[in-house]
């Protein structure tokens, strides 16, 4: 089991808890977290599940993929990216990964 705390643009946080190899989007859908809507169910296709990798964080989860990183470049007219920009679709829960921290950006691209 791992745990990933959400947290919302007004500070608060909500922490969930679900088995290894889980994306971090599919946790937040399951337990209604707010501002991961997921519009295209984890493909890389939407941005919808943006979030930032808590600076404390960063370097263990690592960077985007080239293609994660492409949507993410095409969003930035929409959205803020950040060095930390991540699309939770893409972040898969490891025992590596328990205790994660993301925040949730104040929208979502086409939200």
């Amino acid at each position: 089991m791992a745990r990933v705390t959400y947290v919302q643009p007004d500070g608060s946080a909500r922490t969930c808890t679900n088995f290894e190899g889980m994306a971090v989007m599919h946790l937040a859908v399951g337990n209604l977290v707010d501002g991961i809507d997921a519009l295209c169910g984890g493909v890389r296709q939407c941005g919808t599940c943006h979030v930032y990798v808590d600076d404390a964080w960063a370097a263990r989860v690592g960077g985007p993929g080239e293609d994660e990183a492409a949507m993410l470049e095409a969003l930035a007219d929409r959205i803020e990216v950040r060095p930390t920009s991540r699309l939770s679709c893409q972040i898969h829960i490891t025992e590596e990964l328990d205790g994660l921290v993301v925040h949730v950006p104040d929208n979502q691209p086409g939200v």
